[in-house]
């Protein structure tokens, strides 16, 4: 009983939760000591371990059909109880992110409803892809309200960069895969927007670490420390590159290329905060393969 649970919250993805959450908060001027995080890190979980069981039983008619071994139609989850479990947790991580977090009310309930309209929608309507990005950009702004509420600057500002890249690296990875199912019925145009969106989270990293004031240490003291966050923009185009071949052999090899991909999104993270907090980022990047050993566990998808 547990067991299927945990595949109706796809627990192994759990964890990119934690590091989007730690990574806008970080972002956005917070602390790593400050007891807040650790309520906005249970706002997320809830958040998303709700939303992702809501999800199953949105589907249950579908997957009674179509998909007869997942845990509401094969008898092992209630679906009575899967409707009240989720939608308590989504209604508890709004209370907790807002009343004990302190976070924006409105980015806090836009991510609740974007939630609640990819569940309900991303079976008929192609453009929940979108809405699925935009749940990941707005975990990652939730936890910002808190850090600036004194700030002079917009307290969305410092992490909405790396937000709408992850955001695009997620319909990114979801598009790739679609089109790869397909075959060759794909245009070139609508394949490379795909995987421009894929290769964002590095394609913003590297502008952000070869910019003139980061490289002056560089070129003037031949200090290298400043380019270690390169570990990282090497990391990322191995796993993109890697998965994206593994994609082009279709059938049972997408579903490997896209847990690969949703592992990344831990090493997405690891850059976002590679220039903030080195360890941390190292922290985030070893993080990707014990997940891509716990999706063989529990599925990701």
């Amino acid at each position: 009983m547990i067991r299927a649970w945990l595949e109706l919250a796809r627990i192994s993805n759990l964890p990119t939760v934690w590091t989007n959450v730690t990574a806008g908060w970080l972002l956005a001027g917070g602390s790593l000591q400050n007891p807040i995080l650790a309520w906005m890190l249970l706002a997320g979980s809830l958040l998303y371990t709700g939303g992702m069981i809501l999800n199953d039983a949105a589907d249950a008619k579908f997957d009674a059909e179509h998909r007869r071994e997942r845990p509401i139609p094969s008898g092992r989850a209630d679906l009575t109880t899967a409707w009240v479990v989720s939608l308590s947790m989504l209604a508890s991580g709004w209370c907790v992110a807002v009343f004990l977090g302190g976070a924006c009310w409105g980015i806090t309930s836009a991510l609740v409803g974007c939630i609640l309209l990819y569940d309900f929608y991303h079976k008929p309507w192609i453009g929940a892809i979108w809405v699925m990005g935009a749940c990941r950009v707005l975990l990652y702004l939730m936890p910002g309200m808190p850090c600036q509420m004194d700030a002079c600057i917009p307290w969305w500002l410092p992490a909405g960069l790396p937000a709408l890249a992850l955001g695009a690296y997620i319909v990114g990875l979801t598009m790739v895969a679609r089109m790869e199912a397909q075959g060759s019925a794909i245009s070139h145009w609508r394949s490379g927007f795909a995987r421009l969106l894929l290769w964002m989270p590095g394609i913003l990293a590297a502008i952000r670490l070869f910019d003139a004031q980061r490289l002056r240490p560089v070129l003037i003291l031949a200090d290298f420390r400043p380019l270690l966050p390169l570990i990282f923009i090497f990391l990322f185009a191995a796993i993109v590159a890697l998965a994206t071949w593994i994609m082009k052999q279709g059938g049972p090899a997408i579903g490997r290329a896209v847990g690969f991909l949703l592992a990344g999104i831990a090493v997405v993270d690891a850059l976002a905060v590679s220039q903030i907090s080195l360890p941390l980022a190292f922290g985030f990047a070893a993080l990707a393969p014990l997940l891509r050993l716990w999706q063989r566990w529990i599925a990701a998808t």
